[in-house]
């Protein structure tokens, strides 16, 4: 898949239907996306296949996570949201 392909596909995945998720998923993926190792984007892509809910209760920490392997994307997505609050 070409880096473009992945990137719209990506881009458009990041489109929820919670409008509080839209605004953490879309400036990172905007952002970050393409910037990201290739592991980092194999966990995006993971996260974008769960429910709006447990992803924005994941990023929020208000959940714990049920797969350890989306602790880094998850952290990465909440430290560029922190990061834009400064």
């Amino acid at each position: 898949m070409s880096p473009d392909t992945d990137y719209n596909r990506m881009r458009w995945a990041s489109r929820r239907g919670l409008l509080e998720l839209d605004l953490l998923l879309s400036p990172f993926m905007e952002e970050c996306y393409l910037n990201l190792q290739a592991i980092d984007k194999a966990a995006y892509q993971a996260l974008m296949a769960h429910d709006d809910q447990d992803i924005l209760n994941w990023i929020l920490e208000r959940e714990a996570l049920t797969d350890d392997s989306l602790a880094g994307i998850t952290g990465q997505i909440r430290a560029h949201n922190a990061s834009k609050l400064v």
